[in-house]
């Protein structure tokens, strides 16, 4: 007797680099069974992640913390699958050694306007100008002098120095002597139409995804350098060990707190229009 064919497709977004393909390997190499589910990867950036969830059109998703101020009505968070930068985070570099104050008067490239990284550095600077660049171009724009700063997110934190770039400000080290706290800069949303019971069940889907991971990480590894824009297996392996911890498994009353206070924060400096209702699940 053959076996049923799943019944229901789900689209689940993440961004293609190396710590979140490192989470989701365990579904993708069929090693974690997706049971009813038919997943679907959807690769894009997370500004372009952001965008489809303010859309509606995609069941499960990574989005930066910042984007949910916008999808608490339609979506909740997942316990599993966030990004914590713990006393580390998104790096404002530049092409000389400038200060603060001097950094306050530059054009910044960001990744997007809902990344959780321009929120942070909203925060940590007040009204900066800024230029949206995709997260993958804006390194070697800085480094042409195309542009005067970069907010820098992905492998680009650990590869800067290669090609000559300052560290300027790191937000994850700001945000922790702040706040004691880590910075939420990512996290996985689902879709509350879905129902509860697919809701539990994709998070422990996706839970089992990043266990799997864990305990093979070598395999893991592998498969996560597809997506490591040329990092080499040493500085990937870093940077998996950055993004996906303790708290990736679950936000944990710390987390939840980060989340909560990192919107809130937002809110209190009129960046975000309104407070923000968090909801994890389950």
């Amino acid at each position: 007797m053959s076996q049923a064919a799943p019944s229901r497709t789900i689209q689940i977004g993440h961004s293609p680099d190396p710590d979140d393909a490192f989470m989701f390997h365990g579904l993708a190499s069929g090693q974690v069974s997706s049971g009813d589910f038919r997943i679907v990867q959807v690769l894009k950036d997370i500004e372009s992640l952001n965008r489809l969830a303010l859309e509606g059109s995609i069941e499960v998703t990574a989005v930066s913390i910042h984007a949910y101020a916008y999808l608490a009505d339609r979506y909740a968070l997942l316990s599993c699958g966030a990004s914590m930068g713990d006393g580390y985070g998104p790096l404002v570099v530049a092409r000389s050694a400038v200060g603060i104050d001097d950094l306050k008067k530059m054009t910044i490239a960001i990744p997007g306007t809902l990344t959780s990284a321009a929120l942070a550095l909203r925060l940590a600077l007040g009204e900066v100008r800024t230029e949206v660049v995709p997260f993958d171009r804006i390194l070697d724009r800085v480094a042409r002098g195309e542009v005067d700063a970069g907010l820098l997110i992905h492998e680009g934190q650990l590869t800067y120095a290669a090609a000559g770039l300052h560290r300027i400000i790191d937000l994850g080290e700001w945000w922790k002597q702040e706040t004691d706290l880590p910075l939420p800069l990512g996290g996985n949303a689902v879709r509350r139409d879905l129902g509860e019971q697919t809701v539990r069940s994709l998070g422990r889907l996706l839970r089992a995804s990043i266990e799997h991971g864990l305990d093979h990480r070598a395999a893991a590894l592998t498969y996560a350098l597809d997506y490591g824009r040329g990092l080499g297996r040493s500085l990937a392996d870093r940077f998996v060990g950055m993004y996906v911890n303790d708290y990736t498994l679950d936000y944990g009353t710390k987390g939840r707190r980060a989340v909560e206070l990192f919107l809130q924060r937002g809110h209190e400096a009129g960046i975000i229009p309104h407070p923000v209702a968090v909801e994890f699940v389950p």
